[in-house]
């Protein structure tokens, strides 16, 4: 006769907790809601808001990454891609390669080799939501899929930081449609760093999500607010048309297979 030990059975994870859900959706609505009050605010506050913004949604978006794909997800994740950003960056503010000459504004802060350190949390901030992008929509082509959309959201983002006086640009050939200010080598350089950072990011990160993770609706969210908040606040609030047909065009042409794959494609399907 045997005398078997009952041993109990350890906690189930049955997704993030209620709590773990509170931090991201308000670390999101935070970052949402400074981007609201961006049109209304001048001066030193509207310095802070961009700031805000940034850290606000990188924080949100890694922790997205955490409760969704786990600790080894996220690590690797923040080490490439901030490191990848502030080398491109460095590079391209020394050299004017891949996009062009420009130079940064002390008004950014906190430098990092003359490299502002909202810059590379900035690529922290959409690298994550257009990763899980990519990688739905494609399964040979992630790296150019997330190259074309970090692209498409640079289309919004520098007119925006160029009209505030964050960045200034040395313009000497062609340059981005319907906005004189930004040289069209930009373009290239987000497309060629975006599709090099993707391609990493892709090869190195997990693809599965963990067992009863966290779904997508924070990147999609986010997703869908930066071409909502892109289009409408360039035409209405910001008075550039041509930045939210051109930007509108290109991001909403990324957006549009995603979300119609995600609401009527297979769950399963990654």
């Amino acid at each position: 006769m045997s005398i078997r030990h009952y041993r109990p059975r350890g906690k189930r994870r049955r997704g993030p907790s209620f709590g773990e859900k509170v931090v991201l959706y308000v670390l999101l609505a935070i970052a949402i809601g400074t981007q609201v009050a961006y049109p209304l605010v001048h001066g030193n506050a509207l310095r802070d808001l961009t700031l805000a913004i940034v850290y606000f949604g990188a924080l949100a978006m890694l922790v997205h990454g955490y409760l969704s794909y786990g600790i080894k997800y996220s690590l690797i994740f923040i080490f490439i891609t901030f490191f990848f950003a502030l080398g491109i960056e460095k590079v391209g503010s020394r050299t004017g390669w891949p996009f062009g000459r420009y130079h940064y504004d002390h008004s950014l802060g906190f430098q990092i080799a003359g490299v502002p350190l909202v810059v590379p949390f900035a690529w922290l901030m959409l690298s994550h939501p257009i990763l899980v992008l990519a990688r739905r929509l494609s399964r040979n082509w992630v790296f150019l899929v997330g190259g074309l959309g970090l692209m498409g959201w640079d289309l919004f983002l520098d007119p925006q930081m160029v009209a505030a006086n964050r960045w200034t640009w040395k313009v000497s050939g062609p340059h981005t449609p319907l906005e004189s200010g930004i040289p069209l080598s930009n373009s290239f350089g987000w497309l060629l760093s975006g599709i090099a950072l993707m391609g990493l990011l892709n090869l190195l990160l997990p693809k599965e999500r963990r067992r009863n993770g966290a779904n997508q609706s924070a990147p999609e969210i986010l997703l869908a607010w930066t071409f909502f908040s892109g289009v409408v606040g360039n035409l209405f609030f910001f008075h550039r048309p041509g930045v939210a047909v051109i930007g509108g065009l290109v991001f909403g042409a990324i957006l549009t297979p995603y979300f119609f794959k995600a609401r009527f494609g297979r769950p399963d399907d990654q």
